[in-house]
Order: C-alpha cells, then structure tokens, then sequence
C-alpha cells in the first residue's frame, strides 16, 4: 500500500514482491489483507474485512505474469436495515507486467508497464482493486428460508410504513404529454 508521509509516496513493504534475481519460472505467494490494509485507503464501504489472495507470479525475461485468485469477508452495512452486514468476496484476477521504457502507459488496465531498472513490485494497489471491483453493487441481508427478509425488524416496519403514506402532490412533479396518454384508453 502506498500512503503519503512528508509529501514522499512510502510503500506498505509486506506487498511487495522484489523479482530481481527471480529465474524465470513460476513462484508462490501469500498475502492476508486486514482491517489496518483497508483503513488505509479511506472508502468507507471497505473500513475492513479479512481477504486472503493466493498469488502465482510466473516470471519470463521481458514479462512477468500475476495470477490472484482471493477469498474471504468485508464488514460493511446492509444498504436496507443499515445493520452490520459480513459481505463474502472472492474472484480471480490477472496483471500482467512488461518492461519498457519510462513514461510507458498501457490502454489496458490488466497490463501494467515498468521501467526495466525496477527490481521489486508492490501488489497493494491491484489487491485493493481486486477486492473493491468484487464487492456487489447492493448489499442487503439475505431472506431466510421462507423468503422473509432478515433485516432489522424496526427498520423494515419503519420503511414498509413510508412506503404506505401517501406522497404530497405539491411535490410530485408529472409531465403533462404522459398526462394527455392517459386519458387514452
């Protein structure tokens, strides 16, 4: 992870992979990312959670190959109740890693370009991602076995009673060409 201090970027040292010195071949990594990982990238709706990522770094002269296959928890609120809610992510991912020249950008957002004088490479932003783009768009708390939703009760009556009241028609606004539909029938 990478975190500003003094206006200098520093590099979170237990993502980083150094692959100078790698012969080419496959290598095995493991990395368990926690609630201090995700509190340091200030989204809100990843404060923490316990992912764990099994990495397979294949190694080649010119190209490096990461293949991330992650699992595990985030802690977050239900998007309906506002309840605490355990939300399972996993997925499988894959960046790969060319050398060229500096200054050097990709169009693609799984290829990443570095400079040929790197020796190491620092994981915690791809493993961030991983987890942020795996994470559903809605979160709520599943129904029970006879599809009763397991919200918070109080909630739930609470919003099944807004939903009852009727809306103040100085404030609902119509578009008077669906008005004149309407009246066709």
């Amino acid at each position: 992870m990478q975190t500003q201090k003094n206006g200098q970027v520093e590099t979170k040292k237990d993502f980083v992979v150094k692959f100078s010195g790698l012969k080419s071949g496959s290598y095995d990594y493991k990395f368990e990312l926690d609630d201090d990982f995700f509190s340091g990238y200030g989204n809100e709706n990843l404060q923490k959670g316990k992912v764990v990522f099994d990495i397979v770094l294949e190694k080649k002269e010119k190209l490096m190959k990461f293949e991330a296959d992650f699992s595990g928890t985030l802690n977050s609120f239900c998007d309906r109740c506002l309840k605490p809610l355990d939300i399972p992510v996993s997925g499988h991912e894959t960046l790969y890693v060319e050398f060229g020249d500096d200054g050097d950008e990709s169009d693609n957002d799984s290829i990443l370009i570095i400079p040929e004088s790197e020796y190491q490479l620092d994981l915690s932003q791809f493993m961030y991602e991983c987890v942020a783009t795996a994470v559903p768009m809605r979160n709520v708390h599943p129904d029970d076995e006879n599809g009763t939703p397991t919200c918070d009760g109080d909630m739930l009556k609470f919003l099944s009673t807004e939903e009852m009241e009727p809306k103040n028609s100085a404030t609902t606004v119509t578009n008077p060409i669906w008005d004149k539909l309407k009246d066709l029938k």
